[in-house]
């Protein structure tokens, strides 16, 4: 992203020093966490949104330091949770020194989080990061609980997506008009950062239906791990009751084996599930659109616009 790049190249410094510690092992940990970065959207909404608002200072390396430091807690977390021993190609923290040292380095980067915070007195950064870590949290319980019964209905997926990935992407966008005194944009831009993150699921979604070697996971994993994803929920809510009953019953009993799992997925796609997620998709990225479509002309607002783009035309 052209119009960001020393800043962003700023960022990695500044973030990389928030990440010292004076104990060797965490060093360790830490320097293979930067080593293994991903693409580091979060803090380019972050960077770009204030870009297009007003200046860059301080208090956006410090919005941007806060929510990457929580982000990349709740991926090491995450695996512990899903014991995951691979995360982008690389072995998870767990995989590599086990569950009990990847859970400490989760919680040291959530307590540079608040401590970070009280330093640079950033409370109101804070508040905003705090909230995102509930609505994460509460996500993820309530997919956890609707997935044991499998009785989720769309409303109530939209609602633990926008709080599980959504939430995170408002925040950096939120956190963006924040950092440059642009209050008359915060919830404008919060709600933007929610209709993207949504629209980023729903690609995320789709892509578990696609071809083996095109996409980043392999095809059927939400199957098989009892995810009740849109495309699915959508065929299980409209598609004839035996296919509903053949869906459920692989899903409760035949989510380990291949063929079955090969068969649900040719269902979804064949009932209409995948189209039907592409198109709301869609729908929630116009909307996003809309919201910034008054604010003036920059090549800061085209790189909004082309990372919006890119996260429902992505390819993993």
């Amino acid at each position: 992203m052209a119009p960001i790049n020393p800043e962003m190249e700023e960022f990695e410094n500044r973030f990389r020093a928030s990440m010292k510690s004076k104990v060797p092992m965490l060093d360790k940990v830490t320097h293979y966490i930067i080593r293994r970065k991903g693409k580091q959207m979060r803090p380019m909404f972050i960077f770009l949104t204030a870009k297009m608002l007003g200046k860059i200072n301080d208090k956006t390396y410090d919005g941007a330091t806060l929510v990457e430091l929580l982000h990349t807690a709740s991926l090491v977390h995450d695996d512990v949770v899903d014991d995951a021993n691979e995360r982008r190609g690389f072995f998870s923290i767990n995989a590599l020194w086990k569950n009990k040292i990847a859970v400490l380095v989760g919680d040291y980067m959530l307590s540079k989080v608040l401590l970070l915070s009280i330093e640079k007195n950033n409370i109101h950064l804070l508040e905003v990061v705090a909230r995102a870590v509930k609505e994460m949290s509460e996500g993820e319980l309530l997919q956890i609980e609707k997935a044991r019964k499998l009785d989720i209905t769309e409303e109530v997926y939209f609602d633990v997506i926008r709080k599980k990935t959504a939430s995170l992407i408002s925040t950096c966008c939120e956190l963006g008009a924040l950092s440059v005194g642009r209050l008359d944009q915060r919830e404008n831009m919060r709600e933007f950062g929610e209709l993207i993150g949504i629209s980023f699921q729903l690609k995320d979604d789709i892509f578990d239906y696609g071809e083996p070697g095109q996409i980043g996971k392999p095809t059927g994993l939400d199957i098989r791990e009892r995810k009740m994803t849109l495309p699915l929920i959508h065929v299980l809510s409209n598609a004839p009751k035996n296919i509903k009953k053949e869906l459920i019953n692989i899903i409760k009993n035949h989510n380990e084996n291949p063929k079955k799992v090969k068969n649900a997925v040719n269902l979804v796609i064949e009932y209409g599930g995948i189209d039907y997620a592409h198109t709301k998709m869609l729908e929630y990225k116009e909307k996003a659109l809309r919201l910034i479509k008054d604010i003036p002309h920059s090549d800061s607002k085209e790189s909004v616009i082309g990372l919006v783009e890119y996260t429902t035309n992505r390819k993993k």
